[in-house]
């Protein structure tokens, strides 16, 4: 049975978004920034933000876990927010404390709506 998607936002900081990059690139999913990528990038003392928007499962490599594919609204040294994806295994996200109160996360989530993409900043910037 496949686990229900949670509706809620997580927050975490750097160094908890580095170790989940790096179970992602051990797992071999598809959506994740490289870990180096995410040093040289991120601020150091920022928090980030997880909202899971999609269940991850592919059928067509049983080996590979299921995974929750997240939104991710992150914050870079310039301290813009750039808005991301990051697929995430559900037990792992489950253990990430529940921290923001509706609003916060409503808020977040229009912040995500309305961000520039990795991909965009990363051109922007020169990256």
């Amino acid at each position: 049975m496949i686990p229900a998607l949670p509706r809620t936002v997580r927050a975490v900081d750097t160094a908890q978004l580095l170790n989940l990059a790096q179970e992602t690139a051990v797992y071999g999913f598809s959506q994740r920034l490289p870990v180096d990528w995410l040093q040289d990038h991120l601020a150091a003392e920022a928090t980030h933000y997880l909202f899971p928007t999609l269940v991850q499962q592919l059928r067509h490599r049983p080996e590979v876990p299921l995974q929750w594919r997240c939104q991710q609204l992150l914050t870079v040294r310039t301290g813009e927010q750039i808005w991301g994806l990051l697929d995430v295994l559900p037990d792992t996200f489950d253990k990430i404390p529940e921290t923001l109160d509706t609003a916060s996360r409503k808020d977040i989530v229009n912040r995500m709506e309305h961000a520039v993409t990795v991909r965009e900043w990363a051109g922007a910037d020169g990256c």
